[in-house]
């Protein structure tokens, strides 16, 4: 039996590919420290005796017995509510976190894979987003912590793959959502979410005009899957190329909660990305990959998860 580790596993998206790594009967150890991710999050695999959960830091060495096969690096704050919360250990988990799990990659001659993020393009002067862009980041920035760290660890990965042999992926995700997000997460989908079943009014940063493209956590999890099991080295972008402004997804949002809070409008947050849509070109050509699942789809079940929470009175 395949040996995955996976840091971050307790969280929103590691938790997902938690999933579909037991489908394919693997053993996995999750490595999580729950500073934002859940145990509630796996805990439908309690009894499952092929998941290890080992609550630790990540930046910490790491020892796991017995063969590894795959290794994949997905703990970090991700959200801009964590990550202004928690600079510090942000910037470790890219920083010493990727030193750690590259080091037990290197040692068991695992596949390692880097979750990045679309942030490594900064505020893009390009666009949409191709992997040979090198990005618009200001490196002293409130969001630099998120940024320069899943920069840095995208340096390091393929310092490590060039210079040691590590056979080595780097995945660029973009916005994803999907059931399993906190209520409290501070992206803009679980914000408008949480804002319109309470009734509250819906903030919105800036004038509305700010466009994101959302992925679907299953599209997500189905293009790592791929990549994982790849042999490619580069980074690789995987996101939903449709593209939304603030005010189209509030009014998708609204619809599909029945809501009828107000908008109200707050200033932009310094260096907040005006435009974000990846060219998946590579994904689709390498991989196969393209996301499957359009926003008013993905929306349903997100939403029945929040309203789920909500009447659990739960912070997932």
């Amino acid at each position: 039996m395949d040996c995955a580790v996976i840091s971050g596993g307790a969280g929103f998206v590691g938790s997902h590919l938690v999933d579909a790594l037991i489908a394919r009967e693997m053993r996995v150890v999750v490595i999580d420290n729950l500073l934002t991710g859940n145990p509630a999050n796996l805990a439908h695999l309690a009894q499952d005796a092929r998941l290890t959960l080992l609550q630790q830091d990540c930046t910490r060495p790491v020892t796991v017995p017995g063969p590894v096969h795959y290794v994949l690096h997905f703990a970090s704050p991700a959200s801009p509510t964590d990550y202004l919360e928690h600079p510090l250990e942000t910037m470790f988990a890219g920083a010493y976190g990727t030193h750690q799990l590259l080091e037990l990659a290197r040692a068991h001659g695992a596949r390692f894979l880097m979750a990045s993020t679309s942030e490594v393009y900064g505020d893009p002067l390009v666009h949409p987003q191709t992997e040979s862009y090198f990005g618009n980041v200001n490196p002293i920035g409130p969001r630099s912590v998120y940024d320069e760290a899943k920069r840095y660890a995208e340096a390091l990965t393929m310092a490590y793959h060039r210079s040691c042999g590590v056979n080595t992926g780097i995945v660029r995700i973009f916005n994803t959502y999907g059931p399993r997000m906190r209520l409290h997460d501070g992206r803009a989908i679980p914000n408008f979410i949480y804002q319109a079943l309470t009734g509250q009014p819906l903030t919105m940063y800036g004038d509305g005009a700010t466009t994101r493209s959302f992925t679907y956590v299953s599209d997500l999890v189905d293009g790592v899957m791929r990549l994982l099991m790849s042999e490619i080295h580069e980074p690789v972008n995987v996101g939903n190329p449709t593209e939304y402004t603030m005010l189209q997804l509030v009014q998708q949002i609204l619809e599909v909660t029945g809501s009828q809070s107000p908008i109200v409008f707050q200033p932009a947050m310094q260096d907040d990305p005006k435009v974000r849509k990846p060219d998946i070109t590579r994904a689709q050509t390498l991989l196969g990959w393209q996301p499957t699942v359009e926003l008013a789809e993905g929306l349903v079940p997100t939403v029945a998860a929040f309203r789920a929470a909500l009447n659990g009175d739960s912070d997932k």
